[in-house]
């Protein structure tokens, strides 16, 4: 990638991250980031390329941050999805995650031009939110429902603003999933000794 697509990709990035996703026309994101429509279309050749560029390097950013937290000494997997999601309310990965999710949005109306894009970004959170998991519990079902349930108080979040009351649902999913798994062990458990008896 030349060094000027490579700026126009972060100043792009700060525009979108600005002024969010509801009007994404070609001129006036031109002239904001002080360039024109047809550099524009001339480093990305459309539109939808450029979103789908835009959201590639978001999403790697999003994934080397993850990827840092997970490197760190002492990072909680006991409960990834606590982790996940304080990880996720940092303002930089914050402001990431905001501008990806209305592009999802945006995307999800014109499957036509993004369902390829949608498909691959999700399947490369699933890895990475199975990776996470110990593997007792490392399943694509698992997976998808911590995903599902993110996704959701995410998008809560963006609407309401309302940080607290959806850590206290994620704390609450955690704790309901605790107990699903501690009762899961003693069945499997007293099934073992009646087994053996």
């Amino acid at each position: 990638m030349t060094s000027r697509k490579q700026q126009l990709l972060e100043d792009l990035i700060a525009y979108f991250i600005r002024r969010g996703v509801a009007d994404v026309s070609l001129r006036p994101m031109a002239k904001e980031i002080g360039t024109s429509a047809r550099l524009l279309i001339f480093h990305f050749r459309s539109k939808e390329r450029l979103l789908l560029e835009v959201l590639d390097e978001m999403q790697r950013r999003l994934q080397q941050s993850l990827e840092q937290l997970l490197a760190k000494p002492g990072a909680n997997r006991s409960a990834p999805l606590r982790m996940f999601w304080d990880w996720a309310l940092e303002e930089q990965n914050f402001a990431h995650l905001r501008v990806m999710y209305q592009l999802h949005i945006l995307a999800a109306q014109d499957s036509k031009t993004y369902g390829k894009y949608l498909k691959r970004n999700s399947l490369n959170w699933l890895e990475v939110v199975q990776a996470i998991l110990k593997p007792p519990q490392r399943s694509a079902a698992l997976a998808t429902l911590i995903v599902a349930i993110f996704d959701g108080l995410f998008i809560e979040v963006m609407g309401s603003g309302d940080r607290r009351r959806a850590t206290t649902a994620i704390d609450q999913f955690v704790e309901m999933a605790r107990h699903y798994t501690a009762a899961r062990r003693n069945d499997h458990a007293n099934v073992l000794s009646r087994s053996t008896q």
